[in-house]
């Protein structure tokens, strides 16, 4: 419809899914329809059953449903919701209309004074309780007014000897007229119900897990406290003992003191990732990098720890390309970035794989292991707290955090599995998010 594709043109690309504003659309909608009826029934009436019409009380009433659409038009452009007194007064407002309309062509004997039905239908869906009856009294009122105070319209001489069968066709095009306006009208609008209920329920979770969140950095931050003066002591000793004369020539009992040493680092890295995702980096300085010195730097920083983790080889492939973008380092990035390539490294221990490209403005990370891959549940559920198939407890914290701490920066996270084996981790990243304040991004490799 050419009316829709105009309203389409008018309206910004990036409108919020709000349901009521997408309602009132809709009955923006319904009112053009309603003016290209009403010209094409006065204009039948008129020149096919030669009946004569007041047309200025009736052109009035048209020309006032156009005025009211195109005011509509542009507050809909600046306005982000519509609110139910909004909507309420709207369909009040077309239920005005027609009452006017009736009263000048016959009142309730019209055969189209049933429209009021698609008012009461939709104030039902659109409104609140306490709204839709409001509509619904005055369309009581207005038929009851009708059948008091409206003037028969007088009919030419074939249809006053017999003005049943004039009602009864044009009941029967007011029938079928109501039908496909519900049909199509009240399709979409529950549809638009459905998906704010969907949107909705997706903030729920969104604050639920934000929550969940918050409760990890909590727990965590205690346990750094008490983790933290025995896990110190622990490299203290370990340091010590590998500076012993009397155990410096153990070589075996060297290698198991790096290994306990670079054990020991690793649970204080742990920790640390927790408060940082959680929000709580402790004591952390802010670095200024670029984007390819912060990926090599977490890429040497893995390989420098691999010898206490597993014999892996991490294969890491720039295709970020030029020019090279400033950004501001971020621990809590740097953490996750590493978390993703641990668990790749637990169920692909031989090689695993990191490619870094830039696309749309955005840092596109990929994990990529040779693993037996996500099973469809994980893929379903991904990034959701405890949702893991290494069976054991706390797993897939680690992907939680990976997915809370993109969504927080802009960003996104996602997996698949590789039609040649495998799974890879897809972390998207707005480098806007990452870029010292007033940095130009525009360049776009």
């Amino acid at each position: 419809m050419a009316v829709t594709t105009l309203q389409a043109d008018l309206l910004p690309a990036d409108a919020p899914a709000d349901a009521g504003r997408r309602n009132l659309l809709l009955l923006i909608q319904l009112r053009w329809f309603a003016v290209g009826g009403q010209l094409i029934t006065i204009e039948v009436v008129r020149s096919v059953l030669g009946i004569a019409l007041p047309l200025v009380p009736l052109l009035a009433a048209v020309l006032l449903l156009v005025a009211v659409n195109l005011l509509s038009l542009p507050l809909l452009r600046r306005r982000r919701d519509v609110t139910n007194r909004e909507l309420t007064l709207a369909l009040l407002l077309d239920v005005a209309v027609l009452a006017w309309q009736l009263h000048f062509t016959g009142g309730i004997a019209n055969p189209f004074a049933p429209l009021f039905l698609l008012q009461v239908v939709l104030g039902a869906i659109l409104l609140s309780q306490r709204a839709a009856w409001a509509v619904a009294v005055a369309t009581l009122a207005t038929l009851l007014a009708q059948s008091l105070w409206t003037k028969p319209l007088p009919l030419p001489a074939p249809y006053a000897a017999d003005p049943l069968q004039l009602y009864l066709r044009g009941s029967f095009v007011c029938f079928a007229l109501i039908a496909v306006l519900l049909l199509v009208f009240v399709t979409r609008t529950a549809r638009n119900l459905t998906e704010r209920d969907a949107a909705l329920a997706q903030v729920r979770q969104r604050a639920a897990e934000d929550d969940h969140i918050v409760r990890m950095g909590l727990l965590a931050s205690g346990a750094a406290h008490e983790l933290g003066t025995p896990l110190a002591s622990l490299a203290v000793l370990i340091g010590d003992w590998r500076r012993l004369p009397q155990l410096a020539a153990e070589e075996d009992l060297q290698e198991d003191l790096a290994d306990m040493e670079a054990a020991v680092q690793r649970c204080k890295a742990i920790v640390s990732s927790i408060l940082m995702a959680a929000g709580e980096a402790r004591g952390t300085v802010t670095e200024f990098t670029s984007v390819r010195a912060f990926l090599q730097a977490i890429v040497a920083e893995w390989r420098s720890n691999a010898t206490g983790r597993m014999p892996a080889e991490l294969a890491f492939a720039d295709h970020f390309g030029q020019p090279d973008v400033p950004i501001i380092a971020d621990p809590a990035l740097r953490q996750v970035i590493g978390n993703a390539i641990d668990n790749a490294v637990e169920v692909s221990p031989d090689w695993v794989g990191l490619t870094a490209l830039r696309a749309r403005g955005q840092l596109v990370l990929e994990v990529s292991d040779r693993g037996p891959g996500f099973d469809p549940a994980m893929l379903q559920s991904f990034g959701r707290p405890y949702h893991s198939t290494k069976g054991r407890a706390g797993g897939g914290v680690g992907l939680f955090l990976l997915v809370n701490v993109l969504r927080k920066m802009g960003g996104a996270a996602s997996a698949r599995n590789n039609p040649e084996g495998g799974a890879t981790v897809r972390m998207e990243i707005p480098l806007v998010a990452l870029a010292p304040t007033g940095h130009d991004l525009s360049v776009d490799g």
